[in-house]
């Protein structure tokens, strides 16, 4: 069984979402999941801060050495920060899906559209 956190919730398109801070700011990457049926990530391409992004719509791409995947906006609003840091270390993606291998933070439109998501043991059950 894959590491699926309680505390956040997620999609399903093996993406997690942390709980909105008292801003309404979100923080998304791709599950434990996702990193470990892509394989090793070598590129990954999210959008700049101040972009406006829509739930379900793509918003990147994650390519690992097996394929490319789509990143989908898990819910609207605007990308506030993008992780920098997967630039020069996409890897981060694969060793700390959960941590230092996040994608984006977006600030939400609508806070309360945080739970339509699913929780952790909905999305273990759609993967398990």
């Amino acid at each position: 069984m894959s590491n699926v956190p309680a505390d956040f919730s997620y999609t399903a398109e093996h993406e997690w979402v942390s709980a909105p801070s008292d801003e309404g700011v979100i923080r998304v990457g791709i599950t434990d999941f996702a990193q470990d049926a892509l394989g090793d990530v070598v590129y990954v391409q999210v959008p700049e801060a101040g972009s406006k992004v829509t739930a379900n719509e793509v918003i990147g791409e994650v390519e690992s050495t097996k394929s490319v995947s789509d990143i989908f906006a898990p819910l609207s609003g605007e990308v506030v920060a993008r992780n920098e840091g997967l630039d020069g270390d996409p890897a981060l993606i694969n060793t700390d899906p959960y941590g230092d291998g996040w994608l984006v933070e977006i600030k939400l439109e609508d806070a309360s559209s945080y739970h339509s998501l699913l929780s952790a043991s909905e999305y273990e059950q759609q993967v398990g």
